[in-house]
């Protein structure tokens, strides 16, 4: 991992735990595999697992001939596919991510979202900001509310299917997008599968779970946009490139939806963005994922299954690399 990521995630209430269960030097850290200090080569010669995080370099095959011993990979972060490559699925490398933990935050912020943008909380403040008086609420705000609206959740990954037991409690209706996705155990969650057009069609609220791949470049195009009720919010917490942004910003310009963006393409907007501006949009810059104490949820869920693989047993959180083609 890089070393920012080690001194955020390896805390001083996690790095006990990692020593008690691994023979491990804290003070090790590698950020490169070709250009190894010959001190260390023998190092890698006895490596059976690597505890990896952000920063992590490749692990091709010339990485993997440098460590005959390796048998896992246990990742404290979310995606693998920056550095596990398809050498380590040859080799037979178990791995185990801390997606899972790392959907937790993403969830909770998204929830936040749907609740606060329902009850259009950014605009009555920008709007009591600017008038610091009394603000008719029943005649400027006819519709807000929570009660028995319509969210649609496009992706039932780790963190859509978070945000749907998040959603539970509530009295809405919930929509799911998801070509990969069981409608049986959607419908246990308490959400209808449809088609993707349906759900924006229906939904005063779209919430973005989907991985960046090809075939979801600009998923939300000027044309699926153009689907979503007048007055619908659009929350994005996976990845930019989901929607086109050209697009998004004229339907944003022009007042007809709202927006929650914790991700954008380009992922920092340029500064003369009237997205940084308009009433209608809440723009963050990418805090929903795990930061500060969060990120020691990451570190000891993985070394939880450290813990598991040192005692014989199978990962909890084991990456599947037949889902890697349609998973984040």
């Amino acid at each position: 991992m890089s070393p920012g990521t080690r001194a955020a995630v390896l805390s001083g209430r996690v790095l006990p735990e990692l020593v008690r269960v691994a023979d491990v030097d804290p003070e090790l850290l590698l950020t490169d595999f070709a250009h190894v200090d010959p001190g260390l080569h023998r190092r890698l010669d006895e490596v059976e697992v690597l505890f990896t995080g952000w920063g992590c370099p490749l692990l091709d095959a010339d990485a993997l001939e440098r460590m005959p011993r390796l048998r896992a990979v246990v990742h404290a972060a979310g995606s693998v596919k920056h550095h596990v490559t398809e050498a380590c699925w040859e080799r037979g490398l178990l791995v185990s991510s801390a997606a899972a933990a790392n959907a937790v935050p993403v969830a909770e912020y998204t929830l936040a979202a749907i609740l606060f943008t329902n009850k259009r909380v950014l605009e009555s403040a920008h709007a009591y900001r600017a008038t610091r008086a009394p603000i008719d609420l029943l005649r400027r705000y006819p519709t807000v509310g929570n009660y028995r609206r319509t969210v649609g959740i496009v992706g039932a990954s780790l963190i859509g299917r978070r945000v749907l037991e998040l959603l539970r409690p509530f009295d809405l209706q919930v929509l799911v997008h998801d070509p990969y996705a069981d409608p049986v155990e959607l419908a246990a969650l308490g959400a209808e599968t449809c088609a993707l057009d349906t759900l924006l069609r229906r939904s005063d609220v779209v919430s973005l779970h989907a991985p960046a791949l090809p075939r979801t470049h600009h998923l939300l195009d000027a044309s699926r946009l153009a689907l979503m009720p007048d007055g619908a919010t659009l929350v994005n917490t996976a990845r930019g490139s989901l929607v086109d942004t050209a697009a998004l910003t004229e339907e944003l310009v022009a007042g007809r939806l709202h927006a929650v963006l914790d991700h954008t393409d380009p992922e920092v907007l340029p500064a003369s963005s009237p997205l940084f501006n308009l009433p209608n949009v809440l723009l963050t810059p990418h805090v929903a994922g795990s930061l500060g104490g969060e990120l020691d949820r990451l570190a000891a869920t993985a070394v939880e299954e450290l813990e598991r693989y040192a005692r014989g047993l199978g990962f909890r959180h084991a990456v599947d690399p037949t889902r890697l083609a349609y998973s984040a």
